[in-house]
């Protein structure tokens, strides 16, 4: 039977960090693999994390089952760090949520409750995170896309949006990233996330929010701003919740699937079939990651040193950009936008062929699509980086060069 099958093709992200892990040259530099990386090129386990676990190992009794619903002193916690404790107290019991094995995790069981709620369609910007078609492609939902971004401009292409939510049907789910957009780091306005909430108020959409890096773009509270605005509007909402990048917890595969509905009852069952869903895919959460998050947010002291650190990571991101556009600006390149953009991820206008010159020539190894990890750089980076770009083919920089630059 299994000389019958047909290969996959690999995963164009995987591929590269293979291609990376076998280049032997000692200056080559990784933008490609999203995870945040410090001076030194490690990402590093936060020392919270490592506070966390040494309580852990001393109060911890048992390894049994967590339940399909996992630790739900953890959920509540990330529910008010995530939401707010006033917007958290408002809603009560129409928000609702469970531990998943982390954010892809809860895009699949969102994805299957939207289904169970009779949704057919998904509304999703271009580009987007490369998982996020195949999950819900996996789920039996069609995917309907618009332009989300303008690499040229390095601007998002608001009108666009407006236009796919007013031509969505009712019950439609309309995917969001909540802040740090994955892959161009340029986000809605508070303005146009309250014009967002009132389309979709009008319509009868559905609104999945996709919160992968709370924090790491303008503060904790900052980030969630507006999607605590768009919530206390919105009668339903499915929110997915990682911990992988503010908590560093990659490997640990934690995250959160909060459902919020019209009324409890209405909650309650939607989180019902969420549990039913997971069932069947991995029965119940790992407990780990969400253990550690628990004791992190339970405990002052700890919880005061995460914070530090995620704001030092998010201030060090910021100095990235900051350095990387006036480092390009000083070569005659085009990269003002980066230092206005949040999180780790920004998209440069530059075809394949100029993406593959740099790893030719100079090491530097990132997609094909022109997204960059800019947490991959480090200051002694920036220079060589951007020396590079310069260095390419006129005609493979066009997108990125100045126009006062000749």
């Amino acid at each position: 039977m299994f000389q019958n099958l047909t290969p996959r093709p690999p995963d164009p992200l995987l591929e590269l960090i293979k291609l990376f892990a076998e280049d032997p040259r000692p200056e080559k530099i990784d933008l490609g693999i999203g995870v945040y990386r410090d001076e030194a090129g490690c990402t590093p386990v936060f020392k919270a994390v490592k506070e966390a676990e040494a309580a852990l190992q001393q109060t911890q009794t048992t390894k049994s089952y967590v339940g399909p619903e996992g630790d739900r002193r953890f959920v509540a916690l990330l529910r008010d760090l995530a939401f707010g404790k006033e917007l958290s107290e408002r809603l009560g019991g129409r928000m609702i949520g469970l531990q998943t094995p982390g954010g892809t995790g809860a895009l699949r069981l969102a994805a299957d409750v939207a289904v169970k709620a009779h949704a057919r369609r998904v509304i999703l910007g271009l580009p987007a995170w490369t998982n996020h078609a195949p999950i819900f492609n996996a789920a039996g939902l069609s995917i309907h896309t618009y332009d989300y971004f303008d690499a040229a401009a390095q601007s998002v292409r608001f009108d666009r949006l407006l236009q796919a939510l007013d031509a969505a049907e009712h019950g439609d789910v309309v995917v969001l990233q909540g802040c740090c957009h994955n892959p161009t780091g340029a986000d809605l306005t508070a303005r146009q996330w309250h014009d967002v909430a009132e389309a979709l108020v009008n319509k009868g959409l559905l609104p999945l929010i996709d919160t992968a890096y709370h924090g790491l773009g303008h503060g904790l509270d900052a980030d969630m701003a507006p999607i605590r605005h768009l919530l206390g509007h919105v009668p339903e909402a499915l929110v997915t919740y990682s911990c992988s990048k503010n908590f560093g917890l990659y490997r640990e595969r934690t995250g959160a699937l909060f459902v919020l509905a019209e009324t409890p009852k209405a909650a309650s069952t939607a989180l019902s079939i969420a549990v039913d869903a997971a069932r069947p895919n991995y029965s119940m959460p790992p407990d780990h990651g969400g253990a550690v998050v628990r004791i992190v947010l339970d405990d002052p002291a700890i919880r005061a040193d995460w914070r530090q650190e995620l704001e030092s990571m998010r201030k060090r991101i910021a100095e990235i950009r900051a350095r990387l556009s006036a480092e390009a600006h000083a070569h005659g390149l085009a990269l003002d936008a980066i230092k206005t953009q949040a999180g780790m991820f920004s998209t440069l206008p530059m075809p394949a062929e100029a993406v593959l010159k740099l790893r030719e020539v100079a090491a530097i190894y990132m997609p094909e699509t022109g997204r960059i990890n800019v947490a991959g750089l480090a200051e002694n980076s920036v220079a060589r980086f951007v020396a590079a770009l310069a260095r390419l083919p006129r005609e493979q920089l066009s997108g990125l060069r100045r126009k006062n630059a000749g």
